[in-house]
């Protein structure tokens, strides 16, 4: 039987038949996989602790008839482990998770940005940047903003992302694609203030010293606004967005 070796962020599990498990993850190579953890609820599992949503593993598959086998799991990062400790943590993670499940849809095709993006948010998330510990739904932001982006969902900050008249920087839709002038804007569109734009851009190019010293205002308004932005372009209201404590 041939056999694959990857690296890979756990996505989610689900249970088959009385001991076994379906392990859907992201890997660096193969895309998103779903592969067969044989025994993996027993006590006696050599490596089920392994195989937990967030975990960034190295991981050997068996190549099988419909799915895949998991035949050895190597743990090297357990992202999940602070984050089941840490309520805000653990539920901006999943949806994290939820999020790059739904951004690679087709299996078994390479995706190596957004496995990228992902194990680079799970770290930042559980051990802070370079510049300092951020805010949870901070790192969040920033995550959705950008693997929306890898996804072809970029928003436009600069321009009218209907007409393209340049820098009058007023109003946002997330049905249009971003900012909107005056003589454009839809109803329903926001008017952030001058400093959310500034955020948003921060957020999008991954400039975590802009961040430093954003207010809670400001916070609060561009999650709204990406919340509502991802919404609208996954088609779908992320299950465990609304569960994350904001302010």
């Amino acid at each position: 039987m041939p056999t694959y070796r990857d690296e890979a962020v756990v996505l989610r599990t689900h249970k088959l038949g009385e001991a076994d498990r379906i392990i859907t993850l992201l890997s660096r190579t193969h895309g998103k996989v779903r592969a067969v953890a044989r025994g993996v609820r027993r006590t006696s599992s050599k490596f089920g602790g392994r195989l937990e949503p967030c975990n960034h593993v190295d991981v050997q598959f068996a190549v099988g008839r419909s799915l895949d086998i998991v035949t050895q799991v190597e743990c090297l990062h357990p992202y999940g482990d602070p984050l089941t400790r840490d309520y805000v943590l653990y539920t901006t993670g999943e949806t994290m998770l939820e999020v790059a499940d739904r951004l690679v849809a087709v299996e078994n095709e390479p995706s190596l940005q957004q496995y990228r993006l992902l194990v680079g948010a799970l770290r930042v998330l559980g051990q802070g940047t370079s510049d300092g510990p951020r805010p949870a739904t901070m790192v969040l932001d920033s995550y959705l903003l950008r693997s929306l982006a890898v996804a072809g969902y970029a928003p436009v900050l600069d321009s009218c992302a209907k007409c393209g008249v340049m820098g009058q920087q007023e109003w946002f839709s997330p049905s249009i694609g971003g900012m909107v002038c005056s003589g454009c804007r839809p109803p329903g569109s926001a008017r952030p203030e001058p400093e959310s734009w500034q955020f948003l851009g921060a957020l999008m190019s991954g400039d975590w010293p802009a961040t430093r010293t954003v207010g809670e205002g400001t916070q609060r308004e561009v999650s709204g606004l990406i919340a509502a932005f991802s919404s609208w372009h996954l088609e779908h209201q992320l299950r465990s967005l609304p569960l994350i404590p904001r302010g």
